[in-house]
């Protein structure tokens, strides 16, 4: 049986897509980095500690794949996939404390839109590839 091939979108549906989820998951990612600068930096009380060596320490993930967003690789789109699920989480515990039930809340729709937008640019990024590269084309014979 013969294998059926997948239907690419047309490149005029691709390329603002592309274009979109590249400026909000940006968007996305730097409200993140905000966010945990915010809060560590101005609202939580960490009890003597230093906050900047929590926060330094909060944003070595993200700093790590910062290059890759900003260039807009989609390699680096897909890692940060992964590791926003990091802070999804860590949100998620923040949020069953009522002294930082917000911060979680902000936290885990933060990581979530960052995750959303991320998937959704990697994705269109590599269908936009594929129709680029001639695949795709219904081929009349």
């Amino acid at each position: 049986m013969a294998k059926k091939p997948k239907i690419l979108p047309s490149i005029q549906w691709l390329e603002p897509r592309v274009r979109a989820m590249r400026v909000i998951s940006l968007l996305c990612f730097f409200s993140l980095l905000g966010l945990l600068c915010a809060y560590y930096l101005v609202i939580a009380d960490l009890h003597g500690a230093r906050p900047w060596v929590i926060l330094l320490i909060e944003l070595v993930p993200l700093l790590l794949l910062a290059p890759g967003m900003i260039i807009g690789s989609p390699r680096g789109h897909s890692w940060m996939c992964f590791v926003v699920n990091l802070y999804f989480i860590k949100g998620a515990l923040a949020a069953f404390d009522p002294n930082r039930q917000l911060f979680g809340l902000l936290e885990m729709g933060a990581s979530l839109a960052v995750f959303c937008s991320a998937l959704l640019y990697v994705r269109w990024r590599f269908q936009l590839n594929r129709r680029l590269a001639g695949e795709g084309e219904i081929s009349v014979a």
